[in-house]
């Protein structure tokens, strides 16, 4: 067998490059999950921006949240102000206020010290929520907590009006305390320890509620038992309602003594800036080694220069020695083809398809006695010699396409 005529291109040669539609089908199912991904962060940002705020806030509708104890507070006329910080806590605060301290083991040494000045002077109510550990001596002096077994719904047992009015409440969820403060009432006991506590502040007529329990204030537990009854008395005794939500950033002690905003810097470590310095020399440094040439550019010396003619012939011994007809057939056609529908304005795309492609080169003989669609797309050669005439009738329907 010998190889293929001059004029016929190795085989092999059949373009494999994806098209712009085959790159269009692989990426589209990208960007579909991408947009998806788009789509579901938006929705949750909006959704996260509406009713969710946080466990105990006055403007969450979640379950952990407080948003309908603040709603039958505003029926009854009284304003609710969410603060984050003990400076906004004291400087609300006043004989007409409610001040509640939602999570007092949060503060620091200054903002208890804040907020318990407010309460010696504003002359209001203040709540404070299962205070414990170093919150306890610094807000309520000579009240302790009490370790124990606690029943989740208690009564009152005692003469505390806004308690016998609610009767039972699921007050004993929490911490129990114990106190020898003169004028102390100690209601909703358990094993013999309140988990509300009501004390005098100062001689200011204000006073101080130890609650050791939030959950009559949630948004899942406030229907239950005389909950609502007891959270709306406890916070709706003045017109105002100051609810402080502690923030991670108030928990400084400089921070209740600070006179101006910190800045983006000012909040970040002393630390940081030399572990920043040291990745920036590090990324130029890999930056100067990856991108310095050793050396100047160097042209590659082939060992030796084969031309095309021989490689042909090459390559057709091997498909002999293998007997590798079906494959050198496919390839022979192959590239025939994709010559043929450039020369007939076929698309690429199309030049594999029969139907596209026969009429195309039909249209282009004289002699219309050719089989264009068994010589391009026919049978296997039986023999070699069958395949050298394939071989030699591809060629002459390339020149007769070619220079009609």
């Amino acid at each position: 067998m010998t190889g293929p005529t001059p004029t016929t291109p190795a085989w092999g040669s059949t373009s494999t490059a994806p098209s712009g539609t085959t790159l269009w089908r692989r990426a589209r199912a990208v960007l579909a999950v991408l947009a998806i991904l788009l789509g579901s962060a938006v929705a949750l940002a909006a959704l996260d921006s509406g009713t969710r705020h946080g466990y105990l806030d006055p403007r969450s509708a979640d379950p952990t949240g407080s948003r309908a104890v603040a709603e039958l507070l505003k029926e009854r006329g009284v304003t609710t102000r969410v603060v984050t910080t003990a400076r906004e806590a004291a400087a609300a605060s006043g004989p007409g206020t409610t001040l509640l301290v939602t999570d007092p083991a949060l503060l620091g040494e200054a903002q208890r010290r804040t907020v318990r000045s407010a309460m010696d002077l504003s002359g209001g109510r203040t709540v404070l929520l299962g205070p414990d550990g170093p919150s306890l001596p610094g807000l309520a002096p000579g009240v302790r907590t009490e370790q124990g077994f606690t029943a989740a719904a208690l009564a009152p047992a005692c003469a505390l009006p806004a308690a016998t009015t609610a009767g039972r409440a699921t007050t004993g969820t929490g911490l129990r305390y114990s106190t020898t403060l003169p004028g102390a009432t100690a209601c909703y006991p358990s094993d013999g320890h309140p988990t509300l506590l009501v004390l005098p502040t100062g001689t200011t007529g204000g006073d101080t509620v130890i609650l050791g329990s939030e959950t009559i204030l949630l948004n899942e537990s406030l229907a239950k038992e005389g909950n609502a009854s007891l959270a709306l008395q406890l916070l709706g005794s003045r017109p105002d309602l100051v609810w402080y939500l502690p923030s991670l950033a108030d928990t400084d002690p400089d921070a209740g003594a600070a006179d101006e905003d910190k800045t983006l810097f000012d909040l970040i470590p002393a630390g940081w800036s030399w572990a920043l310095l040291q990745l920036f020399v590090a990324a130029a440094l890999a930056a100067l080694w990856r991108g310095r040439r050793h050396g100047p550019l160097v042209t590659e010396q082939l060992p030796v220069a084969i031309r095309a003619s021989e490689a042909t012939e090459g390559r057709a011994r091997l498909y002999r020695k293998a007997g590798a007809r079906d494959r050198a057939a496919t390839v022979l056609r192959a590239a025939a083809r994709e010559r043929l529908a450039a020369l007939v304005g076929v698309p690429h795309s199309q030049a594999h398809d029969p139907s596209a492609l026969v009429p195309s080169v039909s249209a282009r003989l004289t002699d219309g006695t050719r089989d264009v669609n068994t010589l391009l797309f026919g049978p296997t050669p039986s023999d070699d010699a069958a395949l050298v005439a394939l071989a030699d009738h591809l060629d002459a329907l390339e020149r007769e396409v070619r220079t009609s």
